[in-house]
C-alpha cells in the first residue's frame, strides 16, 4: 500500500461452485482442474495495476461455505443486511486510505450485489462502480431501477457495467439452459429498456456484440450474440471482461491495449 496513491477496493463475488483459488487462476499444468483457467482475476488485476499505476488496487474475493450466494441468502434470516455488514466491515479496514469501493460479480455472484442493494435505501456515494459479468439474474425493475438511476445521477464518478450473452438459445443435455425470462440475456435487455426511460442510449452492433452506452460511457452494457447456441458464460470473464468492467468509460480504457472479447491481454501475467 502506497499512502501517496489513490486506493481502489473491488469486491468480487464468486460464481456458483467456484473456489477463490479457481477464481484467481494460475499457470496450467498437466492434471490441473480446468476451473483454474476460466477467470484469472489475479492476472487481470496485475494488468490493471500496470495501467492504473496511480492506484493501490485491492480485490476482496467474496465466497461462502455453500459456494453459492443465491443458496446462502436463502439460508439466512437477514441475508441482505449481513452482506451490507460484510461490505461495510471490509471497507472499514481500509478507511485510512479513503478507498473508492466497487461491487463486481460473475454468475451467481450477482446475488451478492443485489443482496447489498436490497439492504440499502439508496446506494452510497462511495460505491463508484457496480458491475455484473453475466450475473444480473436477480434484477427486478421494481426493486432496483430507481436505485440505479438515483445513484448514477448523484455523481459523474458512478458507473454501471453489464456483460451478458444470449443464454436463451442454449440447450444443455437437450433442455433450455435458462427459462425464457430467467437468463441474463433477458434480464439485461430488460434493464437497458427500463434505463432507456431515463437516459438516451447510443447503440453499436456488429455480428458479435451489441453495445449500449449512456451518460458518456458511464452506463456500459454489452450483449454477446450467440447464433450457434454456445455457452459463453466464463468466456465473458476470461476475455478481458474483468479488466473492462474496471476501466471502461475512463481515460485508462484508452491507455490500455486490451479489447473486450479479444485475446487475453494478461496472459504473461498469470503466475
Amino acid at each position: 500500500m502506497d499512502s501517496k496513491k489513490k486506493t481502489l477496493l473491488i469486491f468480487f463475488a464468486l460464481p456458483n461452485g467456484n473456489s477463490i483459488e479457481w477464481t484467481m487462476g494460475k499457470q496450467m499444468k498437466p492434471g490441473d482442474d480446468w476451473h483454474y483457467d476460466i477467470q484469472h482475476i489475479a492476472a487481470q488485476t496485475r494488468y490493471l495495476r500496470q495501467v492504473m499505476s496511480d492506484y493501490n488496487i485491492i480485490v476482496a474475493y467474496m465466497a461462502n461455505e455453500l459456494k453459492s450466494w443465491p443458496a446462502w441468502k436463502k439460508q439466512q434470516a437477514n441475508g441482505p443486511l449481513e452482506i451490507k455488514r460484510i461490505v461495510d466491515s471490509i471497507s472499514g479496514i481500509f478507511s485510512a486510505y479513503h478507498p473508492e469501493v466497487r461491487l463486481n460479480s460473475h454468475s451467481g455472484g450477482g446475488s451478492f450485489i443485489f443482496g447489498y442493494l436490497d439492504a440499502v435505501e439508496q446506494i452510497p456515494s462511495w460505491i463508484t462502480r457496480i458491475a455484473f459479468i453475466d450475473s444480473d439474474y436477480g434484477y427486478e425493475d421494481s426493486l432496483h431501477t430507481l436505485k440505479f438511476v438515483k445513484w448514477l445521477n448523484a455523481s459523474k464518478k458512478h458507473h454501471l457495467n453489464v456483460l451478458a450473452y444470449n443464454d436463451s438459445v442454449v440447450l444443455y443435455d437437450g433442455k433450455p439452459l435458462v427459462s425464457p425470462t430467467g437468463g441474463t440475456w433477458y434480464r439485461t435487455k430488460l434493464m437497458q429498456q427500463k434505463l432507456s426511460s431515463f437516459y438516451p442510449f447510443k447503440i453499436k452492433a456488429d455480428t458479435s456484440l451489441i453495445h449500449f452506452s449512456a451518460l458518456a460511457g458511464r452506463i456500459d452494457i454489452i450483449l454477446k450474440t450467440n447464433p450457434k447456441g454456445k455457452i459463453y458464460h466464463t468466456e465473458q470473464v476470461a476475455r478481458n471482461g474483468f479488466i473492462h468492467t474496471v476501466i471502461s468509460g475512463t481515460p485508462y480504457e484508452k491507455k490500455a491495449s486490451y479489447q473486450y472479447w479479444g485475446e487475453r491481454v494478461y496472459s504473461k501475467l498469470i503466475d
